[in-house]
């Protein structure tokens, strides 16, 4: 495995990854973001450097503003009445949130896969081609390509090659999930947000999403937010723990679980809270 990019010590307190995969698209950028639901603030000043082609996990007590984080990388909480937010978060340079930027089409450079896999009612062929439909118009040839090379990347084609026009809820769960994050991929993102993607997989589909995760952050990158620390050690290039709405540190995944320099990253990752 290759060791990752090398960090700088940011001038507040955190240590901020540097744009590991630069000449790639796919870099995240947080200045001074702070979110509110109404009245009640759920996130404050957040900085934070997501580089691309890595694996950044997001850890954190249940309620500490990690998965609104998350999805305010691709501006899903925006769709909840009552929120407001101040700050910037920027991709490959451009404020996602400037008045010209399309969320739609946004949302088709940020994929999301949720906790719980929601295929649609359809065929495994037509779960995947959906995107690509809505957001355009392919030959024949060129979507069954995409398909194949979808499925393909989430490790899928081999389980389901010969069932294509079947539907998608006679998979597994493991199998589910998969098929959500190829849906994801036919889009061509850029980043991959996950949100707990296998907390509700038993250990064998965990560990087929865990080698998914290691494969694909070699051509996009890759968010997740899990409670899992030992997942989060095991598939992270770099580590945020977040706690009441604050990013407390943020470092290279093997210092932060070995040499914290946060007391609050130290108690949580031992277990002294939780």
């Amino acid at each position: 495995m290759t060791a990752p990019p090398p960090i700088v010590v940011a001038p507040r307190r955190t240590d901020t990854p540097r744009a590991a995969g630069e000449g790639h698209p796919g870099t995240i950028a947080a200045e001074r973001f702070s979110f509110w639901y109404g009245k009640k603030q759920a996130l404050h000043e957040i900085e934070l450097v997501i580089p691309a082609r890595c694996v950044t996990a997001l850890i954190g007590p249940s309620g500490c503003g990690k998965s609104t984080f998350l999805r305010s990388i691709n501006r899903m909480n925006e769709t909840i009445p009552g929120t407001r937010y101040t700050g910037a978060i920027a991709l490959d340079g451009e404020n996602i949130y400037d008045k010209g930027m399309d969320a739609t089409a946004l949302r088709q450079r940020i994929g999301m896969v949720f906790q719980r896999w929601n295929p649609f009612p359809k065929s495994i062929y037509e779960n995947v081609a959906y995107g690509p439909r809505i957001n355009g118009s392919l030959p024949k040839g060129e979507l069954d390509a995409l398909i194949e090379s979808s499925l393909r990347r989430a490790a899928l084609w081999d389980e389901v090659k010969d069932r294509l026009r079947q539907s998608a809820l006679g998979l597994s769960g493991g199998q589910q999930q998969r098929l959500c994050i190829a849906r994801a991929l036919a889009n061509e993102p850029e980043v991959l947000l996950l949100d707990e993607p296998a907390s509700a997989l038993d250990p064998i589909a965990t560990q087929k999403i865990e080698e998914l995760l290691y494969e694909l952050k070699k051509e996009l990158t890759v968010v997740i937010v899990t409670h899992n620390l030992q997942q989060a050690a095991r598939v992270s290039d770099y580590t945020a723990f977040f706690y009441m709405g604050h990013l407390v540190e943020v470092g290279a995944t093997q210092r932060i679980f070995t040499s914290p320099r946060e007391d609050r990253t130290d108690a949580y990752i031992t277990g002294r809270f939780g």
